[in-house]
This record gives structure tokens, sequence and C-alpha cells, in this order.
């Protein structure tokens, strides 16, 4: 095998690749060893035709094509091996000669990593993010949990309120006509919920169980479907029974049930002090994520398209697998969403672009600050790995190899560097909103 390799502009490469006659004559030989069983001549039993035979009949390239399918990820892994690029995307393979006893000659366009010039990195003013937690917010979380805590009960004495849900029968008309999907049974509607078209649900607060409405509404202009869409419609609905939240007293009992504290009192300042951590938490986080995105703006970096769509095609093979572990395959999820291959690796491309830039700069910053982990803080991460996997910490090691550890001691830097810019980060008060 020969190799040339082209530099090519904003961070490309083009890996010309040669293959000898001699082995792209053993590639077709093994191609036709494992076709040859499906391959019937006259006059030869099924299996047992020579391969000259075979070429007269279909012509000589007629292994070509597995031949070079076969020798392609051969030698590009070989070409990888040899040639001094870090690539950071697939190849864009396109073959220039595949012919009988010539040799195989085929391109390999790739994206190499780019060379990141860092601006300011330290001392980056940085929002400053609101961590004080308010009475209101404290009483918003014991509501939550009140409402987790309800029993539902049939309301008898008074007439459907928002929040109430309703159980009707009903059927919709356009212009006098019922319409398909239109029709629903003993279909358990909450009020407030704005899950039917706007305007349904307003009509039937007020109503008492037993009565007959009929309801009106107009069709939204985007509605799914086309043939209602903008149409004015005419629901009769029939209200079976009608069922409310009963929620708990806020009490020291109420206390007892939900927690490990005796009083609402003690409740309280526990639901508090967990708030104040979360909230101490988020602006951590958003601290970094701002000081992260002023690096980015100063920083300078080509990005090759090559490498955006790698790391598209990266986080759509993620997405799908996390579809697959919900029992749901792409195909299904594009046809229940309306949503396309395509349109989905389209939207993706600037979340994938700032993923990129965001390595390639905390890389960097990791190697202008020597930032390297500790033996001692390696064996902890391996640790939890080993935790959280059930595993002996040793097996874990030996499991992921040389190469997994080197990747693990990157992912660390590339954390610590985070902290690094965070930590020097300045916060300012955000600025108010203009009346």
């Amino acid at each position: 095998m020969s190799l040339q390799v082209e530099k090519m502009e904003k961070n490309m490469a083009k890996l010309t690749i040669e293959v000898s006659a001699e082995d792209l004559d053993k590639a077709m030989q093994n191609a036709y060893q494992k076709a040859k069983g499906r391959i019937s001549i006259p006059g030869f039993r099924k299996g047992k035709a020579p391969r000259k035979m075979i070429e007269q009949m279909y012509g000589k390239g007629v292994f070509l094509e597995d031949a070079a399918n076969a020798l392609i990820p051969e030698h590009y892994s070989k070409a990888l091996a040899e040639c001094d690029l870090e690539i950071v995307s697939q190849p864009k393979i396109d073959v220039t000669q595949v012919e009988p006893g010539k040799p195989f000659i085929f391109t390999a366009e790739v994206a190499t990593k780019p060379e990141v010039t860092l601006g300011d990195y330290k001392g980056l003013e940085v929002p400053k993010s609101e961590t004080e937690v308010t009475d209101e917010e404290v009483e918003a979380e014991l509501k939550k949990e009140q409402e987790k805590n309800s029993r539902t009960i049939t309301v008898e004495d008074r007439a459907a309120q928002n929040g109430d849900t309703a159980t009707i029968d009903f059927e919709g008309f356009v212009d006098g006509e019922a319409f398909e999907g239109g029709k629903g049974t003993d279909y358990p509607l909450t009020l407030g919920s704005n899950t039917f078209i706007p305007g349904f649900e307003e009509q039937l607060v007020g109503a008492n169980t037993g009565d007959h409405v009929e309801v009106k509404v107009t069709f939204p202009e985007e509605y799914q479907a086309k043939e209602l869409a903008g149409k004015e419609a005419v629901f009769q609905c029939d209200v079976k029974k009608i069922e409310a939240k009963e929620l708990p007293e806020l009490d020291d009992d109420f206390a007892k049930d939900v927690s490990e504290f005796d009083t609402l009192a003690e409740y309280k300042e526990d639901v508090k002090k967990n708030l104040t951590e979360k909230k101490a938490e988020d602006a951590r986080r958003a601290k970094e994520d701002a000081a992260v995105d002023k690096v980015i703006e100063n920083a300078q970096m080509d990005i090759p398209e090559l490498m955006t769509k790698t790391e598209c095609r990266q986080m759509m093979d993620d997405f799908s697998r996390r579809m697959q572990q919900q029992g749901l395959s792409m195909e299904q999820y594009f046809q229940f969403t309306g949503q396309s291959m395509d349109k989905m690796m389209e939207d993706m491309k600037p979340q994938a672009l700032k993923r990129i830039q965001t390595r390639l700069v905390l890389e960097k910053i990791a190697e202008a600050e020597n930032i390297q982990p500790s033996e001692e803080e390696i064996t902890e991460e391996i640790q939890k790995m080993a935790d959280a996997y059930k595993m002996e910490a040793d097996k874990i090691r030996e499991a992921i190899g040389e190469s997994g550890l080197e990747q693990m001691k990157k992912d660390m830097a590339v954390q610590k560097a985070v902290t690094v810019i965070a930590d020097a980060a300045v916060e300012v008060e955000k600025a108010a909103d203009a009346e």
C-alpha cells in the first residue's frame, strides 16, 4: 500500500491510498469464495463453477465491488496509522480506479483537528445568578407536595371548575356533518389543562353532572388535520361525572406523612435548605456555561463542515439508542413526530458545533495550564465506575484498556479546565430590563 497526503483549506485533508493489483486480486478471490455458493452456471453444480467461467458470463468486474468494499476499511485503517494527522471525522470515500490487473486507488477526504487560538479565558465577566430562596418558592414546593398527596373525590354539590376533571361523552360536527376522530366516550378531561382545542374546556366550566353542553370552537389554522384547520365546529357534550382534587392540610401531620420531620416548621426549613442547595448548584453551572461561552467567543478556530456532520451523526446515534431503550425505533419516532432524519440532523447542527467548540477550547486551556489529573483522582474515578457497574476496580481498569484510560484522563483534564475558568470568572449583576 502507498499513501499520499494532501492538506487542504479549512482543516481538511485528502488521503490518496493505492492498493497493489495483487492485493486487489486476492480480495476478488475472497469475494469469489464467499459468493460462489450462490451462483449457478449451466454445466456446473451450484458452488462449483470456476471463477473464470463466472467472470466470462457476468464480466471481469463481477467481484470488484465486494473486493473494494473489503479493501477500503482495511487500508483506510492502515493509512490512519501511517499518517501523522489527528482526524476528527468520518471519511468521505471516492474510488478513482478499480480495474482487474491494476492497482486499486481510492481517496478519503477527512477533517483534521482544528488549531485553536485562545483569547482571554481568565477574569471574564459573567452574569450573577440569584441564589436567595424566597418564601413564595418554599410555598410553591409545598404546594407540589400537596398535589402529589392529594386524593380524588366525586363532586355532586357544585358546578365544574378549572382544575376539575370532567368525564364526558362528546361528538363533533363541521357544517352539520360528524367528522372522523371527533367522537369520544367516557373521556376524562382536566379543565384548564389546555389539552383540547382552544376554547373547548372553558365552555365546560360551570356545567353540572348530567348537563348537556353545546361547545362551539374554531380549529387552529395550524391544526394537524388539514381538512379541519381553520374550520368552525360544534361539539355535543354530555357531562357524566365531575371529580376534584382534595388537598391535605398543611400541618404537622402532613409533615410527618411526607417527611422525616415531626413539625411543619422543621419540614419547611428542610425544603428551604434543599432549594438553597439546588439554586447554588444551578448558579455554579450557569457560571460555568457563561464562562465557557465567553471563552469560545474570544477564541479563534475554523471548524470543518465534515467534523460537524460527524458530531451530528454521533448525536443521532445516541438519540437512537435512547429511543430503543424506550422500545421505540427511529422509524416509529419519525412517524409519530412527523420529523425526518435530514430535518433532525439539520436542527442538531448548532448544538453539534457548540459541543465541538467547547471541547476544543477546553482541551487547549488544559494544555496551556498543564492540567492533568492526579493518580489519586484517576483511581477515585475508576472506583466510581466500579461502584456503578458493581465490578472490581481492577476489572474496570482492565476493561477500558490503555486507550480508554487516556480518554478518561483527557475528559478529567477538560472538566478541570472548566473549573479553572469558572473560578477565575467575575460575577456581575444582570442589567435590569428596560422599562
